[in-house]
Formats: structure tokens, C-alpha cells, sequence
């Protein structure tokens, strides 16, 4: 599933097409992904003003002129794809409608922007917005980790006194927001600590050297275009680029990366997700 890095990175290109753009056509082509679409979702699109394209954790959310934001989720393998851009941002002409082409936007700029997701785990909503941060998807969401609000303070008080694994509790939305299984093994990696750990085993000073980490580790998979490990595009159809700097995750039985380490890359499963760590490294 897509985390912050890979939803930053198609929110980030879907701006060029969208913000600021009438959407002319919205075209609705089931009834349902993960959950039914909302009443008449077609006809209330069609015609708003695409405000602002914003992120909260891993969804993506559309203000509208009409004061209702359109909630995005890609689920496992919803990709949100972009053709016929008039700024020549984007190459590719509208291509022929495809199989799994669920929610087509078309837009009063000419570009094309269209929902696709073969296992049909992603979502789609409509919300007030000037209540969409109450939704209950939203409601309970910790702070964003490039955000002000997430700090040392903030983390040492949310895992204060904690007998959970230090993974578990990154993954946590309520702790800290859009963390997945990929970014949070690549910062306890680089923080030299091992995922099996409990919170309460851990100083204050270690737990404090996860923010700048997690932030590091964020912002280097934005950049790259986040990770493409199966189903991941860019909003232009292109492969993010980030596995190719993956220390940990995906390398079981490889060498570890770490200076001065002869150590090898393990697997463990933890709460039915693979967790990939140095045992020799992270303690």
C-alpha cells in the first residue's frame, strides 16, 4: 500500500492539472471500490473548482467550490494518472479507457486524470469540508511527521511508559501520520534499533533520535519519487525510484550496509507484516 512519501508525490503531481481547474466531466464507472461511492458523486464533481490539493496521512483531499472536499485513498494498487495536460507537463495523449478505469476526471484545462485500480482497495468520499477533519478516517490521525507538530516532546509523551515493539508503535496512525511498514524499517535502521524492541526499553534520548531520522528518511523518498515495489505510479505514469536505496526492507539474507557491519539482513514477522532489520547492528 502506498505510504506518505508515494501519496506526497502523486499529490504533488496532480497539482499542475487539477488546482485551480474546473473539473468538466466527472465520470463514475461502478458503484463501489472499497466502499459504494457517495450519492450522485458524478453530477456534484462535475462542474466544482478543484480549491487546493492537500495530504493528511495517506489520503489525498480536493477542496472544491462547491464546500465539499473530495477524499482520495489509492488503496493497494489505485494509481491516479494524468494525460493531455496543456502546460506539456505530462506527454501522453488521453489514452483508450481501460478495464479498471474507474473515476475519469476530465478538466476544463484539457488534462485527464484517471483513477485505475485493479483490486479495487482503494476509496473515494465526499466530505464537508469545513467538517472533513471530524470524518472518522481522519478524526484520530496523529500529527504529520513533517509537520511542527511532530517533535521529540510529541513522541516521548505518546510513548511514554509503552510496552508495545517500537514498530508497532511508528505504524500507529494516532502516534504519527502516514508511517507504513517500508519507512518505519528504514529509520529504525538508521536509529539502530532493532523492531522487536519495547517502547519502554528504550531511553528518551533514542526515542528523541527518531524524529530527525523519520524526517530524513520521508523527505529523501519524496524526493526520489517515493517507492515502486508492485503497482506504484506517478501521477506522469513513472516509476518512483527510492528502492534503490533501501538499506533494510526487501533484503533478507543480504548484506547489511552499514559501515563497519558483517552483518546480514533478517525477516521477522510482526503483527502479519515482515519486518526487516540487522540483528548485528540494531539493538
Amino acid at each position: 500500500m502506498p505510504e506518505l512519501p508515494e501519496v506526497e508525490t502523486v499529490r504533488t503531481g496532480l497539482v499542475p492539472a487539477m488546482e485551480g481547474a474546473v473539473i468538466r466531466k466527472a465520470q463514475v464507472n461502478r458503484p463501489d471500490l472499497r466502499w459504494p461511492f457517495p450519492e450522485n458523486m458524478a453530477e456534484r464533481l462535475t462542474g466544482a473548482t478543484v480549491l487546493q490539493l492537500r495530504r493528511r496521512s495517506k489520503y489525498i483531499l480536493a477542496d472544491l467550490s462547491t464546500q465539499e472536499t473530495l477524499l482520495i485513498h489509492l488503496g493497494m494498487s489505485g494509481r491516479m494518472l494524468i494525460s493531455g495536460d496543456p502546460l506539456g507537463q505530462f506527454v501522453h495523449d488521453h489514452p483508450a479507457p481501460e478495464k479498471h478505469d474507474h473515476v475519469v476526471f476530465d478538466m476544463n484545462n484539457g488534462a485527464r486524470v484517471t483513477f485505475n485500480d485493479p483490486r479495487r482497495f482503494g476509496a473515494m468520499d465526499l466530505l464537508d469540508t469545513a467538517t472533513a477533519a471530524d470524518h472518522p478516517l481522519l478524526a484520530s490521525i496523529g500529527p504529520e511527521p513533517l509537520g511542527n507538530d511532530f517533535n521529540e516532546d510529541h513522541l516521548v509523551t505518546v510513548l511514554k511508559g509503552r510496552k508495545t515493539p517500537i514498530k508497532s508503535a511508528l505504524l500507529d496512525q494516532k502516534n504519527v501520520a502516514g508511517l507504513g511498514n517500508i519507512y518505519v524499517c528504514e529509520a529504525l535502521f538508521r536509529a539502530k534499533i532493532a523492531p522487536r524492541r519495547t517502547v519502554n526499553n528504550l531511553s528518551e534520548k533514542r526515542i528523541r533520535s527518531l524524529v530527525p531520522i523519520i524526517r530524513d528518511v520521508l523527505s529523501e523518498a519524496i524526493k526520489a519519487g517515493g517507492s515502486s515495489l508492485k503497482d506504484f505510479r506517478q501521477a506522469d505514469g513513472e516509476l518512483g525510484y527510492f528502492q534503490h536505496s533501501f538499506d533494510v526492507y526487501g533484503r533478507e539474507n543480504e548484506a547489511c550496509r552499514a559501515t563497519d557491519c558483517n552483518g546480514t539482513v533478517a525477516r521477522i514477522t510482526q503483527s502479519g507484516r515482515s519486518s526487516f532489520y540487522c540483528p548485528q547492528c540494531q539493538r
